[in-house]
Parts: structure tokens; sequence; C-alpha cells
């Protein structure tokens, strides 16, 4: 990470990185690498004007999913692509080690110094201050796992790239669900560390019994579910295909309402405390009040509907 910040340092480039890589690590003291956007119209507008793309490590940024008239691989037409190092079976950081050396011999790699974030203004919960608290009160070293999908899309990069050191755990391969039993498998692994789980609330119910084991093992796991009442991510991808507007059958079909889904019920049916958020306010304090107390915890945020 550090021959990485040389290198844009004595190039004047930015770096990018996959979006939320299998493990990708962040927050002070480590520079911000930005991670690609999820959709094929972000990354275009991020590699818009980039003349050459490194690959250390990785392969080029293809689409999630495929589409009519909507390009695959998202490398900007005229952009020169090095390989620097291949995707399976090297030291990256040796590589980039080595590169930087060659770019900037001697050239120390800078501190980053940024301010440390700061919790938004009491208001109702939505999609733009919800990562803001969780940037603002984010311990030293916890271990992130992010499934909060759309409501975490634009907004959870930017609001923790400030925050303590931490790892992040992101969604590999678009595994519908993996948040909660990842969470389990980290609290296993660093019993020692923190774990925050942000858990989108449609792909929670295809794992909501990784609860239970988070209460029988008691692991330090503070879990935030994103409430928006939608399988919004699917409404997305449907409006992507270019088919025309959503009718009131697949409307229907991806409203997570009629009946509400209540997850402190579910949450404390499997033996973890739970409580409900609908400010930034309550959001601040029953986070703090998670991370102080040993043990696993649930929090239903409660978003206002995309």
């Amino acid at each position: 990470m550090h021959a990485a910040a040389r290198i844009q340092k004595a190039t004047g480039t930015p770096s990018f990185c996959p979006t939320w890589p299998a493990r990708l690590r962040r927050g002070a003291g480590v520079p911000h690498i930005q991670p690609l956007g999820y959709r094929a119209e972000a990354v275009a507008s991020q590699l818009s004007g980039v003349r050459h793309l490194v690959l250390v490590g990785a392969r080029e940024p293809v689409a999630s999913f495929a589409y009519p008239g909507r390009p695959g691989v998202l490398t900007p037409r005229g952009t020169t692509v090095h390989q620097l190092a291949p995707d399976t079976g090297v030291d990256v950081l040796a590589a980039l080690t080595e590169l930087a050396e060659a770019v900037a011999p001697g050239v120390p790699a800078p501190a980053p110094v940024r301010a440390a974030p700061v919790p938004p203004a009491d208001e109702e919960l939505h999609t733009g201050n919800w990562a803001q608290v969780i940037g603002a009160l984010l311990p030293q070293e916890a271990v992130v796992v992010d499934e909060s999908i759309t409501e975490g899309m634009d907004t959870l990069a930017p609001a923790t790239a400030d925050a303590p050191a931490h790892d992040v755990l992101g969604l590999a391969g678009l595994a519908i669900g993996q948040g909660l039993p990842v969470a389990l498998g980290a609290a296993l692994a660093c019993p020692d560390r923190p774990v925050v789980c942000l858990q989108a609330d449609g792909s929670a119910l295809y794992t909501i019994s990784a609860l239970w084991s988070h209460a029988r093992e008691n692991l330090d796991i503070t879990t935030v579910i994103l409430n928006n009442r939608s399988y919004a991510i699917l409404r997305a991808e449907l409006e992507r295909t270019g088919k025309g507007p959503i009718g009131p059958a697949a409307t229907a079909l991806l409203d997570l309402g009629r009946p509400d889904i209540d997850f402190t019920a579910l949450a404390a049916g499997m033996g973890v405390p739970a409580t409900r958020a609908r400010t930034t306010a309550e959001l601040a304090a029953q986070f703090a009040a998670a991370l102080a107390t040993p043990g696993p915890h649930l929090i239903e945020a409660v978003l206002r509907p995309v």
C-alpha cells in the first residue's frame, strides 16, 4: 500500500482497486485507495481519461451482469493495459515495491494526514448519513464485514476512509447473504478484534440463522441491519435491462413490507440483544453501546425507503 502511495505521489495518477475486494486495509495512516464502483457507468466515469491501467494482482474490471447494449469489459477505449503482476501466485507488495523503487527511488511513502470523521447532525436515517455514523465511531482495528449493497455502494468508502485503521471484508463474487456468516468466521478467527457487520435487509434473510451462532459462541459482533424495506439492488438491476418502467407486479415482488420484517424480534429469538434506530443520534448511541459491551448485538437501522 505504501509503495502504491509512492507511485501515486511520483506520477500524479489516481489509485483504484476493484469494488471491495476480499480484504482491503483502510482508515487512518493508510493511503486512500478508491474502490471501483459497482455499476458499469460509475466505473466508466472513474476511469475516464485514464491512459494507462496497471494491473497488480488483478484482472481488468468487468461488469457484474451482461445487459443488451452495455459493455462487459469496462476498460475505456484507447487505454493501454499493463499487467505488472498476475492475479494469482505473486507477491503483490514486492511487485509494487520494486516498481516504486524504479519510478521514485528513495522517495519515502507520504504519511496521510486527514481529519477524523465526525458524526452528522441528528436527523432521520437515510442512504446519505448512516455510514457517517459508523465512520465516526468505528473502533481501532475493527474488522468491517460489508454487505450493505445499495445503501453503502456510494457512501461507505468515503465515510470510513479517515476512520481508525481497520480491515474490510467485502462482497466477493456477488454472494447474496454472505455478511452474517462471514462476520461469524471473522470473529472466530480474530477474537481480539471487534467485528462490525453492515448488512442489507433483503440479503440478511438468506442467512439470518447465523445470528444463533453469534449468540451460541458469544462472539463480539455488532450487526447493523440496513432496513429500507426494499430489495433495492434487484429493482436497480431490473431497471438496467432497458425493458422500460417497472410495473406494479414487479414493484410488489421487490417490496419487503406488508408485513414489515421485525429484525429485532428475529435477533432476540436467536439470543442476540437487539435495538432499533430511526435517527442518526439513536444509531450513534446504540452503536457505541454495542461496541462497549462484549458479545453479539444487532441494531436495526430503519432507513428512509429508496
